[in-house]
């Protein structure tokens, strides 16, 4: 029996960025937050110290900073003809564990999505016409606008410093920054990071073919930077130890650098870490929410009575709490009715890869947000009619810095082992580049979350099953762009160069990208969405999901940048409407 505690306010599940963002917002509205997290306490100055957070085995080979798969993990499958099977170690993304969630190890690009993703289905039809979309694809507007997005992605960049150029600023337009970014009311917090060699190199030849290439977005700061909060970070030193590795410099933003040391320090805020929520209660309407069941590391069960419930965590754990909670109902790929799993949506992940004689690009000097890119190919900013498909990808060289274990750049045909092998090392590890392609995962009728009926986790219950895979529309967008990225590398003149699209059905054993998103989509319908365009639910005012669980489809950007601002979005509603007058927010 769960021992009850005293009511709270406010109840927020999950300390990444999400998390943080909403609980330090409510705070300073004067309501009292108990913030819950599964993993530890994470601080940078112990669990990041300089002497110790360059060791790739530690945080890449063994995961230290990701989800124990004991703790909680998922089942998988590409469609649902198939029995899924559980994934007993990370492979293709890496949910985090502990205060600042994957937001401690991620790389740090941060860009906005551009004004039509938000009603991206209306947009394709008004452009191309109802006949030119494939009918597996399932696209959804998300309730929401540029006009609305806008002042929330600017408090996002602010709280984290963002660095970068801005290309229109108010109407007004600048030279070097990205041209196709929707107008923004200011310039980027810090101005763009330094650029090594290869993204150089990458710019001259993008622009000598007609493109306009310009600094990625980046979460890891160019110059000491003090936030709105009063917290202080510092530059980047390009230490190649920093995607699935926290920062030792207090130079890559996340939660634990930005946020929770001031939230921490204010009254009105609690943090219980290493306790698990395991259901957000309701009344017996269904119809509100009333505070949440948690297990702390000692195996006690507790009740957080509160008059709102926050669910903020990574976009598998937001899902699977909400069928757990019998929030909503679940979705049905064949009668496509439920919303709860709906819209399912993942990224496809393209290169191609350059072998040079005559370069040296010193590999091992890196981070995870630095680069120049073109957004040529990106999303709708190319006339699509004709091709097949719809979608596109952010085309980018973005050294991230080669660590000496898995970092062995080496040409096809290379044995795996020996001599041969050793030699290719020594002869490819500084002179070998990559163009990547991160591009857009739509989503289909058969792409949803579920749970498992057969798997249960260490607590009995069931787990969260993955049904995924990638669709025509885009196998065919990873063709072409990576086509277009070919054209790019070979005005590079390289020795050789080796074309890697996405192809083939999802694996889940390789890693590719944390960008899951979907599952609890927002909308302006509550047939075909979950929460509304202020991540409320529908039909239970008092809860709020926030998260790229909202996203009903992914661009070819990666989330973060939108989740903070979708989290400042779902804060100022809470703020300015619901405690002023609580209730559904369907016209504010």
């Amino acid at each position: 029996m769960a021992k009850k505690l005293p009511r709270t306010d406010v109840v927020v599940i999950g300390l990444g960025w999400a998390g943080a963002i909403i609980a330090n917002e409510l705070v300073d509205e004067g309501l009292n937050v108990v913030g819950i997290e599964r993993g530890p306490w994470r601080d940078t100055a112990r669990d990041f110290n300089v002497a110790t957070v360059p060791d790739e085995l530690r945080y890449v080979s063994r995961q230290e900073l990701m989800l124990r798969t004991a703790q909680n993990t998922i089942t998988i499958r590409n469609n649902p003809s198939q029995t899924a099977l559980p994934m007993r170690s990370w492979g293709s993304f890496h949910p985090g564990n502990g205060t600042g969630g994957a937001g401690n190890h991620w790389a740090g690009i941060t860009f906005r999505f551009q004004p039509h993703e938000f009603r991206l289905r209306s947009h394709l039809l008004e452009r191309y016409g109802a006949d030119a979309m494939p009918p597996e694809l399932t696209l959804q507007d998300w309730g929401t606008d540029w006009a609305e997005m806008e002042p929330h992605y600017a408090a996002f960049e602010r709280l984290a410093g963002i660095s970068g150029k801005a290309a229109n600023v108010n109407g007004e337009h600048h030279e070097g920054g990205n041209p196709f970014e929707g107008m923004r009311s200011t310039e980027y917090p810090t101005p763009p990071m330094a650029q090594p060699y290869a993204p150089t190199l990458f710019a001259g030849a993008a622009r000598n073919l007609g493109y306009k290439p310009f600094p990625v977005p980046s979460a890891l700061l160019s110059q000491a930077y003090t936030n709105p909060l009063g917290v202080t970070m510092g530059p980047c030193t390009f230490c190649g130890f920093c995607t699935n590795f926290g920062c030792a410099n207090y130079s890559k933003a996340s939660a634990i650098t930005t946020v929770l040391p001031a939230l921490i320090r204010k009254e009105g805020f609690e943090a219980r870490t290493s306790c698990e929520v395991l259901e957000v209660l309701t009344d017996s309407s269904g119809g509100r929410a009333t505070g949440v069941r948690y297990i702390d590391s000692s195996g006690d069960e507790w009740e957080q009575p509160a008059d709102l419930v926050i669910v903020s965590a990574f976009t598998f754990e937001n899902v699977r709490l909400m069928l757990l909670s019998r929030i909503g109902t679940p979705y049905d790929p064949v009668t496509r009715q439920g919303t709860t799993g709906r819209n399912y949506a993942y990224q496809t992940a393209n290169s191609v890869q350059m072998f040079f004689n005559d370069k040296n690009f010193n590999t091992f000097i890196g981070a995870g947000a630095v680069g120049m890119g073109i957004d040529e190919y990106n999303n709708d900013n190319f006339d699509h009619s004709g091709l097949g498909f719809f979608g596109g990808g952010s085309i980018r060289v973005t050294p991230i810095g080669a660590a000496p274990i898995n970092s062995r750049p080496v040409p096809p045909g290379t044995p795996k082992w020996g001599s041969a092998w050793k030699k290719a090392t020594v002869e490819n590890y500084l002179s070998t580049m990559s163009i990547g392609c991160e591009a857009s995962s739509y989503a289909t009728r058969t792409n949803y979350l579920s749970l498992d009926p057969t798997y249960k986790d260490r607590l009995g219950r069931p787990l969260l099953r993955v049904t995924f895979d990638f669709p025509a529309n885009d196998l065919k967008m990873a063709q072409y762009c990576t086509g277009k990225v070919a054209e790019i590398a070979r005005s590079m003149n390289p020795r050789q160069l080796v074309e890697q699209p996405m192809h083939g059905h999802w694996n889940g054993t390789p890693y590719q990208s944390s960008h899951v998103v979907g599952g609890f989509v927002m909308g302006a319908d509550p047939t075909t969405s979950s929460v509304n365009k202020h991540l409320q639910v529908w039909g239970v005012p008092n809860l709020f999901v926030v998260g790229a669980s909202a996203f009903p489809q992914n661009p070819g950007y990666n989330p973060t940048g939108t989740v903070g601002a979708l989290a400042f979005k779902a804060a100022h509603a809470i703020r300015h409407y619901y405690l002023k007058k609580p209730g559904e927010m369907i016209t504010a």
